[in-house]
């Protein structure tokens, strides 16, 4: 065998093993990226159903708000709002309140992330996102954050009343 043919051959083979390394690493990059997915879904699925159960509770303690599941491109989870209307001195005006809390959907990035917007009696109060790297994020965790931010309007609503 000459030697060109030997270098030929080494070089097919180095080739070969490259080929089959990068097909590992793909390999293993998309089953990471599924089993994140699948945390993220898990993650989703359970915290909305915290997040329906606290926004109930919260409706509950101040008659009027309607309750409303969202699931949309912006995320799960839901809303309590209401409409009052405020007549002073021979005018009406038209006073919005609510509570959203959404878990965003899954990106590349990798995060759990919950978008809360706050409205009471058309001011701004909470407009907050908080996230972990999934890698990070507990269900534990993220309850506590929820309860908090239902407490949160709860408190500021009761003073605005």
């Amino acid at each position: 065998m000459s030697d060109l043919e030997d270098r030929l051959n080494r070089a097919i083979q180095r080739g070969r093993g490259t080929r089959d390394a990068r097909g590992r690493e793909e390999g293993e990059k998309r089953s990471s990226e599924e089993a994140t997915k699948a945390r993220h879904s898990q993650l989703r699925l359970t915290l909305s159903e915290h997040i329906e159960k606290a926004l109930r509770q919260l409706a509950d303690h101040f008659p009027g708000f309607e309750y409303s599941t969202v699931v949309n491109e912006d995320g799960w989870g839901a809303r309590i709002s209401r409409d009052d209307l405020n007549i002073a001195q021979g005018a009406s005006r038209s006073l919005y309140s609510r509570l959203e809390l959404l878990i965003s959907p899954w990106s590349s990035a990798g995060i759990l992330e919950l978008v809360t917007k706050g409205t009471i009696r058309n001011r701004e109060s909470l407009n907050r996102r908080n996230f972990r790297m999934l890698s990070e994020a507990t269900e534990d965790g993220f309850r506590e954050v929820i309860d908090g931010l239902v407490v949160e309007f709860a408190e500021l609503y009761a003073a605005q009343e």
